[in-house]
């Protein structure tokens, strides 16, 4: 979550940014080359593709960490991941 304990935050942001970064740590990416700008086009991708949760509140913050913890919403966010990754290590930007 942003260094601001106030404001409104779109959590899904951060697990999906957490999520990325285990991944990328897997056997199955960490030679694929995944540099900052594939790291930020495959997050677009994935919360283009995924319910935002927004809080507002560190009370929210901890009811959405909680919400995290059932295995759908892990699943759902590695699943769209897996698809993101695919499609922006075929298809980069041009730099």
């Amino acid at each position: 979550m942003t260094d601001e304990k106030s404001g409104l935050v779109n959590y899904m942001e951060d697990a999906v940014r957490s999520v990325l970064e285990e991944m990328l740590q897997g056997e199955a990416y960490r030679d694929a080359g995944v540099d900052e700008k594939l790291k930020l086009d495959a997050m677009a991708y994935t919360l283009n593709r995924l319910p935002p949760k927004y809080v507002v509140s560190e009370r929210g913050h901890l009811y959405t960490r909680v919400q995290e913890l059932r295995h759908q919403f892990r699943t759902d966010i590695l699943v769209e991941l897996t698809k993101a990754l695919q499609h922006v290590i075929a298809h980069p930007r041009p730099k």
